[in-house]
């Protein structure tokens, strides 16, 4: 482990409360005696910050966590299909329900993404469980998930109206402009307490890494862990996809350069990804807030960045 983790959480949760004040009073004036400048700060402003916060924890944290599961470097939310599960429910939900059900159940999205999400876990955990010891196994059983959906999801397309079309294009492509308070006072105690069963479980994530025997013999019981951990994922998967939409390369990318910094001690790194997943999704809301000509689909700018980043790793060999 490297020196002074310590110091680097603190470092992290500095920045990103500095990322958060500057997102929540952005784009307005300071006199909250005026009724428009209290509703810029309640109902844009608040609902932005918190929903990106959350959702950068959430894939971060997920991710990370797989990654010591499913002993493969590459497992994210994305690459192995949970967000993938969760967006095609979503995207029939969108395209195929009546538009009034959805506008009067604003419950009925997260739903959805839940179903999706723990349909995708559950699946990819059967196929973990057959295909004990070969790591790309899994990444390809998820890359195949994903290809799917894509599919059925480009066939929905053939039965969407224009303004299903269009929403449902900005959404999987990812905003964190969708979520209000009412839909984040569902899926933010979701995320909040999926993320602390995680964190819970950090020390026995810690002993999964000598093996299964070993860690069996150490009090811990593989399957029971791995089938929490990867529940837990899905629920914090599904309910940041609900409320942000996919977003690509931040549960793959973040765990993987912290633990370059701050070694392999989940009790240190589960922390820094929660903190720094936020800190990079208040970091593109800024970035949106002042890109004043459009509205930056999130994922466009989470894959621009880790595209490259991914190449790099790979190149230099840092992902086996």
């Amino acid at each position: 482990m490297k020196q002074a983790p310590a110091q680097w959480l603190a470092a992290l949760f500095a920045f990103m409360l500095c990322a958060a004040g500057l997102l929540l009073f952005s784009g307005w004036q300071w006199d909250l005696s005026v009724d428009v400048n209290r509703r810029i700060l309640w109902q844009l402003q608040l609902p932005l910050t918190i929903t990106a916060m959350i959702t950068g924890a959430a894939l971060s944290v997920s991710g990370a966590s797989l990654q010591v599961v499913l002993r493969n470097p590459l497992a994210d939310p994305g690459i192995i299909g949970i967000s993938s599960g969760a967006s095609l429910v979503a995207a029939f939900v969108l395209i195929l329900a009546p538009e009034a059900l959805v506008a009067h159940l604003p419950y009925t999205l997260p739903v959805a993404c839940f179903s999706g999400a723990l349909f995708s876990t559950w699946l990819i955990y059967r196929l973990s469980v057959r295909m004990r010891g070969v790591n790309t196994a899994v990444i390809l059983a998820g890359i195949a998930i994903t290809t799917l959906t894509s599919a059925i999801m480009g066939w929905l397309y053939l039965f969407a109206d224009a303004q299903s079309m269009r929403n449902l294009t900005f959404w999987i492509m990812g905003s964190l402009h969708q979520a209000d308070l009412w839909v984040l006072a569902v899926s933010a105690p979701i995320i909040v307490l999926s993320l602390l069963v995680i964190g819970r479980n950090s020390g026995a994530l810690n002993v999964l890494y000598t093996g299964d025997i070993t860690a069996k013999s150490a009090g811990v019981d593989p399957e029971k862990l791995k089938l929490t951990i990867m529940v837990a994922c899905a629920l914090a998967v599904g309910a940041a996809v609900a409320i942000a939409g996919s977003i690509a390369f931040l549960g793959l990318l973040v765990p993987h350069y912290l633990r370059l910094l701050l070694g392999y001690d989940n009790r240190y790194l589960l922390p820094a990804c929660a903190m720094s997943g936020a800190t990079i999704l208040l970091l593109v809301a800024l970035l949106s807030e002042w890109v004043a000509f459009a509205a930056l689909p999130v994922s466009m700018v989470t894959a621009t960045i880790g595209g490259p980043l991914l190449l790099f790793a790979l190149v230099k060999g840092q992902l086996k």
